[in-house]
């Protein structure tokens, strides 16, 4: 099934394309350089814009593909990727060093074909099985783009629409289609699924700062590191690890600019950062255990029992 992360509304482009702070210290980080991976990206916004709508009539519906390239909207907003993004090199480099730790972890699994496309703030980066992988470029134009304040984009989210994010947030995509979803509707079940995303990220971005693969800033990072003990004993306190009502979980583990019941320095989603610890304290106990052997635990309560997790003494 594809995986998406996006907002908004308009399936048209949708349709279309179906058819800091962290360290390095403790990681053992394998030397991925001997894999050969030539990642090639198509630019697809690029290619819409400079052909005649002739050229690509096996892509999409030739009315549709009418619509999208006489959109002044679409055009200008290409326009200003180009400007952004003219050169994707450092990108495309950073997402195939990604994909040579993604297929030192997982030789079994293909790597898949990467396109870049706008889609006026529709749809953010997707996979489609594991055979495509889409970046939407207009989603990581800075949180200082004019257009993201008239769209409904809140500041927490826009502080991580930026090219910093970029391959993160792809990898993100890449992750979360491998997880899959949560077996249950606990907040246990959900944070140890998250959880899991990001030890997985961690592996495949084992440079990438915390803060960016969190989405946090280096001082939410720096609070979380600080407060692992209290967050772990407000869980418990609160009874909230095997709470199932949305409302009672919903900011633990969704974007949102804090986590209710804590310190106003906490952040959102602190439910994944702890299922991140428990992940690796399970991997920590269990060092011949891989990652596929990761991906196929599904029992949340099982693999916390047998990460014997106790939060770090600060």
């Amino acid at each position: 099934m594809p995986n998406f992360f996006y907002f908004g509304a308009g399936g048209l482009l949708l349709a279309f394309l179906l058819t800091a702070c962290g360290s390095d210290k403790g990681k053992n980080i394998p030397d991925v350089s001997s894999i050969e991976l030539n990642l090639n990206v198509q630019r697809f916004e690029k290619d819409l814009f400079a052909r005649d709508t002739s050229d690509l009539p096996a892509l999409m519906a030739p009315m549709v593909l009418d619509l999208f390239v006489k959109s002044e909207g679409l055009r200008r907003l290409s326009d200003t990727c180009q400007i952004v993004f003219g050169d994707f090199e450092s990108y495309r480099h950073e997402l195939e060093t990604a994909f040579r730790y993604y297929r030192h972890y997982f030789p079994e699994r293909s790597v898949p074909r990467v396109i870049t496309y706008v889609s006026e703030y529709t749809l953010g980066n997707f996979t489609l099985e594991a055979d495509l992988l889409g970046i939407g470029l207009d989603f990581f134009l800075g949180p200082n783009y004019p257009h993201y304040n008239l769209t409904f984009f809140p500041k927490y989210i826009q502080r991580s629409m930026n090219k910093e994010h970029l391959v993160s947030k792809t990898m993100q995509t890449v992750v979360k289609n491998m997880v899959g979803e949560p077996e249950g509707d606990r907040l246990l079940d959900i944070m140890i699924n998250n959880g899991k995303s990001l030890y997985l990220l961690d592996q495949l971005l084992p440079y990438t700062p915390d803060s960016i693969k969190l989405e946090y800033s280096a001082a939410q990072v720096q609070w979380c590191d600080e407060n692992e003990q209290q967050i772990w004993a407000h869980f418990l306190k609160e009874e909230l690890l095997y709470a199932t009502r949305l409302r009672d979980i919903r900011k633990l583990v969704d974007y949102s600019p804090s986590s209710p019941g804590m310190p106003p320095e906490a952040p959102g989603r602190t439910a994944n950062w702890l299922g991140w610890q428990i992940v690796r304290s399970y991997m920590d106990r269990h060092p011949d255990a891989s990652l596929e052997d990761l991906l196929a635990l599904d029992d949340a309560q099982q693999l916390l029992e047998r990460s014997k997790y106790k939060p770090r003494l600060r």
